[in-house]
Formats: structure tokens, sequence, C-alpha cells
């Protein structure tokens, strides 16, 4: 809805803002988003005509102004005190000498409110008969109400002795030069003063004849005893000036002040002009060398600029200039009144720069300022000037004001600051700017006033009228509801005071509804709304055709009315409002200078009706309103944001009901240049982030481009950020963020968005009342979101709840509403799904009847026809798969058909009616028609889909693999194809997820089968393709490492290709250190809107990244850089032995035997998966008994031999030698079985470990990732790293820190080796890093655990903290040679994803250590000592260090232990294996 603004501030120049300055805005009902209502926009048509003016207004301080206090002739005996005397009391008794009294502070309050001149400093004099003192000369702050001196003076002895006070306001601090300008005058006796003092009465001073406040408010004299005469507070008399001291000097100074004082009183050009002689005689008095000469100097400069302001003499402007010039001269740095002169100065030369327009005066004055600021207190009077003396220049240059417009000059009238027309101006000044102490002052000012005019002062009525609005103002800005009421009740007296037949009754009458309206639009009073449409149309009613102010009713009729529409849906409001928008609009013809605004109102009740009645003509008709009026708003205009956020609007809802993408560009075009156009803490910020947000989001829809969405995202958080709750709006920008965010869970899955949706909305629902129209929309889009919820968790509840939502919008849209069909089609889809979930017939053959009923209201050329029309197809389809209706299944295929041929190349919707097609062709397939055709032309259309690059990678990747699921069970020629494509997308999909957890958690996605690379290379296998199988396994497997590791790819060999490969290396690996540290877990430490920022900054950087790698890929010998590798790349890593490839998958288990340079082997092995499935779970549950478990584990061990193991040695004698090492890759659930210690195990058996030297390695990738670089030659820096007592464990670890001292004894001595030890006392998380870092060749002795749930937060155990997966997963090891862990489960993995390999060993691996031992389960602290010793005797004994022994070291120190120390079980011996090199 848009707001009301208050009418405009009366004044004596009549009335300002001839047009209304309320700007009207649409409130949008389209079916996904809420439009904002227009922010509280004022045009105050108050021009700052020239800086005579605004300098002007520097003199005044933002006070009230007041009349000189002076009569015609200078302070005489004879002046009339301010206060009445007390009457003499006979009781009071003469004072004695010795009682003598003195007056021993002074306290004065309200010194320079009113004043007109920048005060230096102010000081009293007190007379008596004998004598006259003068206090010190002090200054005040501009926030400072109360001045005291604390000085003595001393009295007469007589009571009866008369006292005159006076209270001045100086212009210098020191020297001060004659009194200065007198506020005050108070003629009293001793007796009274000692009486006040008594009593502490002080002297109140009431406002002097015709002025609303005047200087000095109150003051107060304590008097006492003096302590000493000799004390140095003690006042000195004034020596009275005689000649040689320049008395005639001084009274010329002080006759100056005076005149200058009464002519800013009474405007009279005379008593400038005597001022202006009096300053000159005391310069001509005063000597150049005399230290009164700067002052005598500034006095007249002052009056001289005050002159040619006054006469419009600016030819005479260097007079003044000049002057200042001198006095500054002579006032050094460090002098007290420097700054001031600097002041006055400044201002001399921004009123030239303002006539003459050098540049050179601007910048002199600038820097004078400039000094100010930085020598002067924030709150001081001359600082404060100084800032609005900024302000004014400022204004002035970015307004361009023409100071020799003579005409302009002309309208400029005095303005006294404390009038009621002064305290109008400066309050359409806080209509113009937001500043909440201006505003604050200003109120309170007329709070003031209002105390010195009575009920029947003329006055008063534009007094209270203008508080009213100011009021109004504070409450539309801060909120305080006691704002509200205290303007209505002052409206309505206002109102009173205006009876029929007064000629300002219809500006009462505005105002009043115009607070009504407010109070409406905060609090849903709609009897407040009714009261204020009468009240409009009694305003309309006395302002008829001809009035000047007609216009203006005809707005706030016209947007009452329409108000009410919005609030209740009558049409008829709408309908007259339109009528009178168009009459206003009629009254502005093209060259008014005002048509915008009626142009405006027009297009936003046009547009209003469009969207409640659908009429296509209504909606071109406010296009071409808006249109005019942004072509009428140059760039600089204070109303173009607005205008383009309407137009921006209006071509985005004309491009979701027509599909012409001009108008969706064109719409983003504007929407962004009026979002720049609103800095931070604009009012209309909120609502332009919002219009912005829904129109990326509709080009995302259209066009699917992520960074759409993301950025819609991120501006709709920011909008919702500045709309607390209470803000009238907040609904919207939770509904329009809800629907957003719905729009991310929909293309990428993650059930956290969705969550947060249905939050979002349920808070939306609840802000807005039953009765306005957009509730339809809010009950639509909870529904919609509920029922998601319901397909991804299956909670009958949350399908319950959204059809009774989907029920009660589609009551509240009535045939003809322009969301019917929306809410036709959700419906329809929710019975659909409710159908599908229990079997109810009647809710399919509901959907059906309501999905024909959408699609009648969508003609052709509807933009959502093409859906309509496949919903519609998809229903038929799913009745005829229930009930076998031929004719369903016809009408299903040609909606499908007709929604495709609707939809453009570049529509990411092709992707859900690609998928609606496949569907229907398998079931015609099924039927048995048409051959083999319908099964291509259903997974023609699976491709398809999977295809459709704009559809996003996560329904890409669904299709997909729905593809693959049929592909497979139709035993399709496009099987392998299908696979190959979906690993592609998962690929994809896990290149955009930032963290690792967030990859983690994709990957353990129930609609992502965990063995797709093994069912893929089985699939290749069935088909012969041996090689591709393997190239598939190693796409498809390790994706988490895979992608870490692209980020660390080394590209020393372009160094040498020229300048371009560099720069290409460079850029590449530029991206890769960015993307090599992704954050680690979106739920540690960081807020909702700080995740998406990294998320959309990660997916920018990964789209920059794969650019930059296929540029890569354009140089010669590069073509393959980080595309899948080939099998004649793969077979690189069997150069030191063979690889055993090992799969299982439903079909069958196989053994791919990769041999260095000869044809892979197949190997068909002797187990299904189902049973291998259950050897390992018998292995497992067998190592974790404590007693008894030998024999179950030698059954494992026979079982594992017999059916896996045998059948690949048998294979392995043509590939390899006896006693040669070999490499396992296992898959799926291989990787949890104990391969090395395969074996008969009885008397005479064979055994693997008999044959072969047996090494793991997650992948062939890794594998030749290892050997790459080994042979660099680096010095052994060896580390043992030893807990024995973390905090989790309650028990020690009692042989850790003695297999510290063993692996120390058993390796060569310096310098061969560099050993550190870390003990359990040193080993904290961060020295473990430090250590692992520093050192290539590392020893872990410690718990270590694997993290079944999350299994990067795998750890091994320090002494504060985990030391966990994902911490040495950042860390680079490329140089790093062999880690030893002797700590338990460090090769266990995830059962989840066992194809990722997670777990510490092949996390060192990946991250670059060449050879790694780890375990597959716990290990006895008591028994592993042994086996230490025997690893670290084969691995170094000789004194060499070579990290490929480790494999040989350890395979001969299981099987030492094996034959000579049977006291190590079964399960110790085999515990430990090797991975890599």
């Amino acid at each position: 809805m848009s707001s009301f603004v208050p009418h405009p501030l009366d004044d004596s120049f009549g009335p300002l803002g001839g047009e209304p300055s309320h700007r009207q805005r649409p409130q949008d009902s389209e079916e996904t988003h809420l439009k904002f209502s227009e922010m509280l926009q004022v045009a105050s048509n108050t021009i700052l005509a020239t800086l005579y003016f605004v300098i002007t207004l520097l003199f005044h301080f933002m006070t009230c102004a007041v009349p000189d206090p002076l009569d015609n002739t200078i302070s005489s005996w004879g002046e009339e005190p301010s206060s009445p005397e007390r009457p003499q009391d006979p009781g009071d008794t003469r004072l004695n000498g010795i009682q003598r009294v003195a007056i021993t502070s002074i306290r004065a309050t309200g010194l320079a409110l009113g004043l007109r001149r920048i005060p230096a400093g102010f000081h009293v004099t007190v007379q008596t008969d004998d004598a006259e003192w003068q206090t010190s000369n002090k200054p005040v702050h501009v926030d400072q109400d109360v001045l005291e001196w604390n000085e003595q003076i001393l009295l007469p002895c007589e009571p009866s002795s008369r006292v005159r006070v006076r209270v001045y306001a100086s212009f210098e601090l020191d020297p001060m030069l004659g009194h200065g300008e007198l506020l005050r005058t108070v003629e009293t006796c001793v007796r009274e003063l000692l009486d006040r003092s008594g009593n502490s009465h002080s002297i109140i001073f009431q406002p002097k004849q015709g002025e609303v406040i005047s200087s000095c408010t109150s003051l107060l004299m304590t008097t006492a005893q003096p302590c000493h005469y000799e004390d140095d507070s003690l006042v000195h008399p004034i020596t009275p000036p005689t000649p040689c001291d320049m008395g005639a000097f001084i009274l010329k100074t002080d006759g100056g002040h005076y005149f200058l004082a009464r002519y800013r009183r009474t405007q009279n050009c005379r008593d400038l002009d005597r001022s202006v002689k009096h300053f000159e005689c005391a310069v001509d008095f005063c000597p150049v060398d005399h230290p009164y000469r700067p002052a005598a100097l500034f006095n007249l400069a002052t009056a001289k600029l005050l002159s040619c302001q006054a006469n419009g003499t600016y030819i005479a402007l260097d007079i003044p200039t000049s002057l200042f010039e001198k006095a500054l001269d002579m006032r050094p740095t460090g002098h007290p009144d420097r700054a001031i002169t600097q002041l006055h100065l400044a201002i001399a030369l921004l009123s030239r720069f303002a006539k003459w327009q050098s540049q050179t005066d601007a910048n002199v004055a600038g820097e004078l300022l400039n000094e100010v600021f930085d020598v002067c207190h924030a709150n001081s009077h001359v600082y404060r000037a100084a800032l609005l003396s900024t302000e004014a220049s400022a204004l002035y240059s970015t307004r361009s004001t023409n100071a020799n417009n003579v005409e302009t000059e002309a309208q400029i009238a005095p303005m006294l600051p404390g009038s009621p027309n002064e305290l109008a101006r400066r309050a359409n000044l806080c209509l113009e700017r937001d500043d909440p102490h201006a505003l604050d002052d200003v109120i309170s000012l007329h709070y003031d006033a209002l105390g010195y005019y009575s009920t029947t002062h003329a006055r008063r009525v534009q007094l209270l009228g203008n508080l009213g609005v100011m009021l109004c103002t504070r409450f539309e800005r801060q909120g305080n509801n006691q704002d509200a009421h205290e303007a209505i009740a002052l409206h309505r007296e206002v109102l009173a005071l205006c009876p029929v037949g007064h000629p300002d009754r219809s500006v009462s009458l505005d105002r009043l509804a115009n607070g009504l309206c407010m109070s409406f639009r905060h609090r849903g009073n709609d009897q407040a709304l009714d009261e204020a449409i009468v009240l409009q149309r009694e305003a309309l009613a006395l302002r008829p055709v001809g009035h000047p102010d007609r216009s203006k009713s005809l707005h706030n009729l016209g947007f009452v009315l329409s108000t009410r529409f919005h609030y209740r849906g009558n049409a008829q409001d709408l309908d007259d409002a339109i009528v009178l928008h168009s009459e206003e609009l009629a009254l502005h013809p093209v060259g008014h200078p005002h048509r915008p605004m009626p142009l405006h109102n027009l297009g936003a009740v046009l547009s209003t009706r469009f969207y409640h009645r659908g009429n296509d003509q209504d909606l071109d008709a406010a296009i071409v309103l808006h249109s005019e009026e942004l072509a009428l708003y140059p760039t600089d205009h204070p109303h173009r944001s607005t205008s383009l956020q309407h137009l921006g609007d209006l071509l985005s809802t004309r491009f979701k009901h027509r599909g012409n993408d001009k108008d969706l560009d064109e719409a983003i075009v504007f929407q962004t240049e009026a979002l720049g156009l609103y800095s931070v803490g604009h009012s209309d910020r909120a609502s332009s982030l919002n219009d912005l947000g829904l129109v990326l989001s509709t080009r995302f829809d259209h066009r699917g481009n992520d960074q759409d969405l993301d950025e819609a995202i991120v501006l709709q958080r920011e909008a919702l950020a500045l709309l607390p709750v209470g803000h009238p709006v907040r609904s919207a920008s939770l509904n329009n963020l809800a629907l957003v965010l719905s729009t991310r869970f929909e293309h990428r899955g993650n059930v956290q968005d969705l969550d947060e949706v249905i939050v979002l909305l349920r808070e939306a629902q609840a802000l807005l009342p039953d009765c306005y129209p957009e509730k339809s929309m809010l009950l639509n889009n909870l529904a919609t979101r509920l029922s998601a919820r319901f397909e991804h968790r299956r909670d009958d509840q949350d399908l319950d709840e959204a059809i009774k939502l989907h029920s009660e919008a589609l009551v509240l849209r009535p045939v003809g509403h322009p969301d019917r069909s929306m809410s036709l089609n959700n419906l329809a889809n929710l019975l659909s799904a409710r159908f599908e979930h229990r079997r109810n017939d009647q809710d399919l053959d509901e959907a059906i009847v309501l999905h024909q009923q959408a699609l009648a209201l969508r003609p052709v050329g509807h933009t959502g026809r093409s859906m309509s029309l496949n919903d519609l197809g998809n229903q038929l389809s799913t009745r005829f798969e229930h009930q076998g209706n031929a004719q369903d299944l016809n009408e299903s295929l040609e909606n499908s058909r007709c929604a495709l041929m609707l939809l453009t190349q570049h529509d990411p919707r092709q992707l859900a009616v690609h998928r609606s097609l496949a569907t229907v062709y398998l079931q015609i397939h099924q039927l048995g028609g048409e051959g083999t055709d319908s099964l291509d032309a259903a997974m023609h259309h699976f491709k398809a889909a999977a295809n459709v690059a704009s559809g996003g990678l996560l329904f890409r990747l669904r299709a997909s693999l729905r593809w693959v699921h049929y592909a497979n069970q139709h035993i399709h020629g496009t099987e392998l194809e299908a696979y190959a494509t979906s690993m592609q997308l998962l690929d994809a999909y896990m290149s955009a997820t930032a963290s690792v957890s967030s990859r983690h958690n994709a990957m353990k996605n129930p609609d992502f089968p965990n063995t797709l690379a093994v069912d893929a290379a089985s699939c290749a296998l069935r088909r012969g393709d041996v090689r591709r199988a393997v190239e598939l396994l190693e796409q498809g497997r390790t994706l988490i490492w895979t992608q870490m590791a692209r980020f660390r790819t080394p590209l020393d060999s372009l160094q040498e290709r020229g300048g371009h490969a560099q720069a290409l290396m460079k850029k590449f690996q530029d991206l890769s250190s960015l993307l090599d540290k992704p954050p680690a877990n979106h739920l540690e430490g960081k807020t909702r809107v700080d995740v998406e920022a990294e998320d959309t900054r990660y997916r920018r950087l990964v789209e920059d990244w794969n650019t930059s790698a296929e540029d890569l890929r354009k140089i010669e010998g590069f073509t393959r850089f980080l595309l899948p590798p080939l099998f004649s790349d793969l077979q690189d890593a069997a150069r030191d032995g063979p690889i055993i490839v090992l799969l299982a998958s439903k079909s069958s288990c196989n053994a791919i035997i990769v041999p260095r340079q000869e044809p892979p082997v197949i190997v068909g092995l002797a187990i299904n998966v189902e049973n291998l499935e259950r050897l390992v779970n018998a292995l497992q549950q067998t190592v974790k008994k404590e007693e008894g478990k030998q024999g179950k584990l030698i059954d494992a061990l026979r079982q594992l031999w017999v059916e896996v193991v045998h059948p690949v040695v048998e294979n392995l004698g043509r590939v390899a030698k006896p006693g040669s090492r070999i490499w396992w890759c296992p898959t799926s659930f291989f990787n949890f079985l104990p391969l090395h210690a395969a074996g008969e195990y009885r008397s005479g058996g064979k055994s693997l470990s008999q044959f072969y030297i047996s090494s793991y390695t997650p992948s062939l990738t890794a594998l030749i990732k290892a050997r790459r670089s080994h042979d660099r030659a680096l010095p052994v820096s060896f580390a043992a790293i030893g807990q024995n007592h973390p905090p989790e464990h309650k028990f020690p670890l009692i042989f850790v820190e003695p297999e510290l001292e063993l692996v120390q004894s058993l390796l060569p001595p310096s310098p061969t080796v560099s050993f550190t030890k870390v003990t359990s006392a040193e080993s904290t998380k961060l020295t473990a890093l430090r250590t692992l870092r520093d050192n290539h060749w590392i020893h872990f002795a410690c718990h270590g655990t694997q993290n079944f749930a999350e299994p990067f937060k795998s750890a091994f155990l320090m002494g504060d903290q985990p030391l966990q997966l994902l911490d040495i997963s950042h860390m680079g090891l490329s140089q790093h040679e062999f880690a030893f862990l002797s700590a338990c489960e460090t090769a266990v993995g995830d059962a989840e994803t066992p194809d990722e390999v997670i777990h510490l060993a092949a996390g060192l691996q990946f991250s670059g250590v060449k050879s790694v031992i780890g375990t597959f389960w716990n290990v006895n602290d008591s028994t592993v000592q042994r086996l230490v010793a025997e690893f670290y005797k084969n691995f170094c004994g000789d004194g060499k260090m070579n990290s490929k022994r480790a494999a040989r070291a350890l395979h001969k120190a299981v099987r030492t232990l094996a034959s000579s120390d049977e006291n190590i079980p079964l399960d110790q011996r085999i515990v430990f294996m090797h991975i890599g090199l």
C-alpha cells in the first residue's frame, strides 16, 4: 500500500507544495511474490534559491529568533526592568559595613536561544551608584543551557542601593572590544538580590513583545559575605575609558552592535547603514598596531557582508572578504578568535562563489572550514555554524542554484527564525531530510511557541497544524504511537478552529484525513479509514474546478479509496480512484512541471486493477504512464529511483503474462539502477532490494542462471534485515525471501532451506489480517512448501495441512481472479500427491478436473500454459497407470508434446516436460506398442532432460539417474552413456558445493546411489569394455578427494611455454589457491547469511576455475588437463607392480588386474555382493570381541582367501613374480577387508603373504600422484608425536612414551636423520599441526578414532583438541615421505560412502604423504610396540631412509612376529596395512 504524506506546512508565503508530495505504488498480487508498499516520500517544493538565504540562516544557529532587546536609544538608567520589582519590606534592616555582601555567582539560562549572530562568549556587567563591574567572557556550547560565573562582585552596604545587571553576547574572546550585543537588563536593589538569593528565586524573563522566544530566559544571582577581600575571584571595578584609552572607539563599537541588532529585528536598512558607519568610525579611531584592530575590522566586515546581502550589491563582496582576511592575518594560529574569523571569512567566500562561481573561493572556504573543524569542539557554536556552511555549500553545488536569477532573488523574503513562518520553513527542511535530532528540535520549538499564543490567536492554527504534521512525520520514521495520537488530536483541534466557511477548512480536513489514514496503516483501524474518506470528500467539495488545490484533493481522495480497496476489495473504490486520478492528470497537461506525479498515480491504480481483474489494457496503459513519468525525471532527480522501481515491476509483470524477454531484461536494468540510487540507510532501500530480488528470481526461473538465484537470496535477506518485527511490510519480505529459498531448495535439495521457508511463511501469514487480498497468496505459498516437505519426509500432517490451505486460498480467488488458475493447479497437484500416497480415486479424479479448469484459464500466450499442459498430462498418465484407460494415455502424450512446443530453447522448464514425455513413452512401451521406438523415445527424452543446461545441476542429475535406472532395467543401449552422464553431473554438482562436510552429505543423499561408479564399471564389463570400466571407476570414486586435489595441481612444465601460457598458469593457480581451503562446515560458528555468501562466492570461483582450465587445455600437450584420465594414463600406476581393482555390484563381483603394459585381466570372483556384505559384517563383529575371536577370524580370512584372493593370485603369475609387490584398489564392501591377511590358516596352507607383498591404494590416480617427484633428495626430518591420555579417555596408554623412545633408538642418528620428539605433555593440536607441517617423516603414537557420522571429523586425539582429518586435508604435504599411524581405526572408512575412502590414512596419502601405515581396527597398546620394533629394524636398520621400503618392512615384521611370537593375537598381527608407494 502507498504511504500517505501529510499536507505541506503552512507559512507566511502561502501553502507550500501545491502538488501532493506522496507517491502511490501498486500492491502486487502475483502468485509467488508480494510487492512492498512504497516508503514515505516527501518532495518539498521549497527551493534553495540562492546561497544568500542559506548564509543568512547560518547566523540563526538552528534556534528561534528574537527581536533586539534594546529600545530606540543606547542603554541608560531609565531602561524598564525585565522583571517587576518586589515591594520593599518595611522590616528590612540596613546593612552595615561589617556585613557588606557580594554577588558570589551568577547563573544564566537560554543565553543562545534565538540569538542571530555567532557568539564568541557571554559576560555580565553589574552597575551600582559608584562603580561598574564586569565578569569574565565565557563561551557556551550548543547543547549547554546554563552558564555560571563564580566571581565575587561587592555590593553597597545600603539595602536600597540600586543595582543594574546587564547580560551581553560578545563576538570576540580576547581582547574583547566594547560590550557586544545587549541581551537583557535588570534594574533592582541590594535588598531584592538578597531576598532572591536566600530563597533561590531566579529572575524569569518573558519574551519581548512580538517575540516567541527571547535570549536569556532566567538569571539567578547568589549573594554571601565575601571570604577574603583580596581573593582572586573578586572582580575589580571597570576603569572608565579616557581619551588615551580610545573611549570614543569603544562607544562607536557598542553603537554599531546596537544598530546591527536592531536591523536584524526591524529589517530597516537605515539601521544597517548606521551600524556600518559606527564600525567604520571605530576602525578609523583604532591604530593599525592596536590589539583591538582585528576586532574592529571583523565587526565592520560582518556589517558590510550583511549590507551586500540585504541590498543585493554582490559586486561589493570583495570589501567584507578583504576585511575578514586582514582580521585573520592579525589573529595567528593559537589566537582564541582565529576560528570564528576563519568561519566568517569562509562564509564571505562562499557568498562570492555563489555569485561569481570562482572555484578558488570555494576551495579556500573549504580549507578554512576544515581548520575550524580541527580546532573547535564539536558542540561549539562555531563548529556547528561551520558544519552548516559546509552543508549549504554542498547543497548549492548539487542543486546548481543560479545566484544571478533576479526573479528567484525577488522571491526571498526576510525569515524571522522565531516566527511561525520560520518554524514552518525549518519543519519543511525536516520533511526533506531524515535527521532525527533536527526533527526533535523543531517539534520542541513548536511546543514552546504554542505557549506564547492564546487559543484565539490567528497564528495558533498554523502552529498546531504544522506541529501535527511534524508529529506524523516522526511517527512514520520512528514508530512512537504517542506521536500518532497527539498528531490526530492536534489536527482535530485545528479543524474545530476552522468551522464551515473558514478559508483554511479544506487544509484542516486534508491534514486530519492524512493522520487518520496513517493511523489505519499502522493499526488497522478501518473506522479511521472510513472517516478519512468522508473528510477527503468534504475537502474536495471545498475545492471546485478551478481551485488551485483541487488536484491535491483529487489525489488524496483517490489514494484513500485505493487504500480501502486493498483492505476490503470493493471494486467500486478502485474504479472511483481511477476516475479521480484521471481528472488529476487532466489538470496537469504535457509541459506542466508537476505532471510526473499524476502520471505515476494513475499508472499505479491502473496496475492495481490489472492485478485484480487481469485486463491487459490496464497493464499496457500503466506501463505507458510510468514510462512517460520516468522520461520526465533526469538522472539526479530524487523521484527517479521510485519511478524506475515501478516501471521495472510492471515490465516484470508483463513478462510473466506474455513471456517477452525484452520486458524482463529491461526490468532488471531499471531495478538495478534504482537500487544504485538508494544508499545504505535510505528508507526505501528495503523496497528496492526486494524488487531487484524478485525480478532476478524471475529470470532464474526463466533461464536457470544460478548467479541470479544466489544474488536474489542475498538481496531478499538484506531487505528483511531492514524490516524489523512490527514493520508494516515485513510479511511481504518474509514471503519473498521464503520463495527464493524455496527455489534454491528445488534446485539444490538442501532441506535446511525448506524448513526455513516454512518458518518464514508461517510468520508472514500470522502478520497479515484475514481480510487482506494477499492472504490467499500466503496460504498458497505455505501450502506449496508444506507439500514439498511432505514429498521429502512423507509426513501426512504436512500433506493434509497443505491441501486445507490450498482450498482456503482457492475460495479467496473466485472466478475472475487473475490467480485462480494458479490455485486450481496447486490444489490439483496436492490431491494427486495424496492419491499417490493413499490411493483414493476421488483425489485423482478431482485433481484432473481442477487441472482442466486451470488450463482453460491459461489461453495460448499465457506463460503458465505450458506447465499447465504438462501437469494435466502427468495426472492423466497417473490415472492411466492406475485405471488403464488408453484415452488418458493418449491425452497425456498430446498435452506434454504441446507443452514442449511452447517452451523456448533455454527455458529450464523443458527438463520437467522431457521427463514427463519419457514417462509416457515408457508406459506406451510397456503396453507393447510401437516396437522399440517408444523405448528409444523414452531414453531420448531422459537424455534430453539431463542435458537441459538451464535446468539446474540437481534436477539434471536426478533426470540422468532416472535414465540410468530405466536403461538398466530395459537393458537399453544408452545405459553406459547414462552412467557416464550421471557421473559427470555428480562431479559438477559436487564442484559447486563449498564445504567438505556438505560434499559428504551430498554423497549420502539417498537419491544418489553410493554404488554409481561401481555399477557403471560393471555395465562396461558386461559390454566387454574393461578399459572403460577402469576409467569409470576412477572418474566416479573418491570424488571428494578428487575435488580437493584439482586445486593443488602443479603446472611447472608451463613455465617455458611463453608469456601467454604463464599468464594462464598464474590465473589458474590463483583461483586454485582461493578454492583450496573452502569453508569446513556450514553449521559451525557462522550465520546462515554468511554461509550463503560463501557458497555463492565459491560457485562463482568454480565457474572461473573451470573456464581457466578450459583455456589451459588449448595449450599443446594439455588437452586432457584435469579431465577424467584415460586407461592408457592410468596404467602408469602399475609401474612397480600390478593393481588389482575389486568390484562389487549387484550383477557380479569381479577383479580387474591392471599390469604395467599388458591388457587388463578380468577375474570372476566366487562371491556375490550379499555374501560379501555378510563377510564384512562377520569380520567387523569378530574383531570387536574381547575373547574367543581367533576361530571366527580365521574362518573369515579363509573365506576371503577362497572366494576373493585366491582367484586373483592364480591369475597374477603372468604379470607378477612371487615375492614382488602388488597393490589392492578395493571398492564398495571390499574396502573393509584385510585382503593382505587372506589365507588358509592351516598347517602347510597357503596365504597371500607367501606369494606377494600387499599394499593398498584408494585410487590409481592417487598412486600416480604419490610417485610424482618422489626422487627429490630432501633432508630426513623425522618427528614422533605421542599422546597417552587425551581428555576423551579415562585410561592412559602406558606404552606411548616408551614407543617414542623406541622409534628414536631405531632410527639412524644425526646427521642422517634429524629427530623431533613431541611428548604427551607437549602434544596439543596446534603443536601437532606445526610438527606435521615441518617434518616429512612422521610417527603417531596415540588414540585414533573414526567418526562414522562425519568421517572428516575422524581424528588423532591430542592433549587439548582432536587433530581432525579435516585439518590434515587442508595441509599441503606434497614433500612428505612417510607416516606410521600407531593408533586405532586409522584406515576404517565410512560404510555409507565406502568409495570415498574417508579415513586418516587415506587423508594423509591424498594430502601428499607417499607412504602411510594405518590400522583396520583397534590396536593393543601392549603388543603394538613389538611390531613397531620389528618394522623399524627392517625399514631403516641399515642406516638408510627410503619410504618405498615401508611395505616390505611391514610385510617382514608381520611374518616374523607370526613365526616367533605366538603371544601376539592374530587380529593384532594383521591390523596394520600399507597405503601408497
